[in-house]
């Protein structure tokens, strides 16, 4: 589990390489892409930023990594309506939308993402897709600022000191910048906020159960049905038995668990895990996975 937040991390900051993208193995990489297929909007996220940056599984393609954000940033993935609000901006894979672009940094900095915050203050700094409004741009800055993101507190305190401000904002804009210089841009400390904010949903697909998951699952507890048939399929913590799998997906699925539905439907409609394609099933795995979401 450890390697993976460790790539996703590394995924996350823009800084792909060889080394790696080789550090999944190909079970994982199909893993995380059924996963994506059925639902998981932290597998979603993890593809998107895949296909952003290319990898030896992936080729570039920033329309996918488009694609596959919004269907994350639609699931309320804070981290990926941050990167689609990105892209937006930059005209990366969509088409450059700066009003699209802050009605989703609105999204992510409504549920604290300060990178969100930062770029939401700085367009209504600029007036860029929004009207322009310096008491909106401060509120945000201010959000960010609090929460130690060196940026904001940089913003803000230019921000203070020239304006004609009282002195009790003057002494803040010290305050403000004294602190974005003492931990710089890239710092730890910002990258381990940012990690924090983005709350990241991936490593819940290589959870470990402890050992006793088959026995959980064969008293019929449905989160540990569902792990095992995941561990099944994929060869990952136990040997790969596609047979397995669909009986634990089916255990889970008849217990209730949603994701276990989505997975069956998956399966059906692809053809997965030795089956045969079968559009009737498929359709009535995704149905049950649609009435028995909240």
């Amino acid at each position: 589990m450890h390697k993976k937040i460790a790539v996703l991390a590394v995924l996350a900051l823009g800084m792909l390489s060889p080394s790696i993208s080789q550090a999944m193995t190909p079970e994982e990489t199909v893993m995380l892409s059924n996963a994506a297929e059925r639902g998981n909007d932290g597998a979603q996220l993890l593809l998107a930023f895949e296909y952003l940056h290319g990898d030896a599984a992936r080729a570039k393609d920033e329309k996918q990594a488009a694609y596959w954000f919004e269907r994350a940033a639609i699931q309320g993935n804070v981290a990926a309506q941050k990167m689609l609000g990105d892209l937006y901006e930059q005209g990366r894979g969509v088409p450059e939308n700066l009003k699209v672009s802050a009605d989703w940094r609105t999204k992510a900095a409504l549920r604290g993402n300060t990178d969100a915050q930062v770029s939401l203050g700085k367009m209504y700094l600029a007036g860029a897709g929004v009207e322009k409004s310096p008491e909106k741009a401060e509120y945000w800055l201010q959000r960010a600022a609090i929460e130690g993101n060196s940026e904001a507190q940089f913003l803000l305190g230019k921000m203070y000191k020239l304006r004609d401000s009282n002195t009790r904002e003057q002494a803040l804009s010290g305050n403000m910048l004294a602190k974005s210089a003492s931990q710089g841009f890239g710092s730890a400390a910002e990258f381990l906020q940012f990690m924090e904010n983005a709350r990241y949903k991936v490593s819940e697909l290589f959870h470990q159960h402890p050992a006793d998951i088959h026995k959980l699952a064969q008293d019929g507890d449905a989160e540990s049905q569902y792990r095992l048939a995941t561990r099944y399929e994929s060869g990952h913590g136990e040997p790969q038995d596609s047979a397995k799998a669909l009986y634990w997906f089916k255990k889970a699925a008849d217990n209730g668990h949603v994701m276990a539905m989505k997975s069956l439907a998956h399966i059906y409609a692809k053809g997965l895990d030795g089956v045969v394609a079968d559009p009737r099933i498929a359709e009535y795995w995704a149905n049950r996975a649609q009435s028995a979401q909240p």
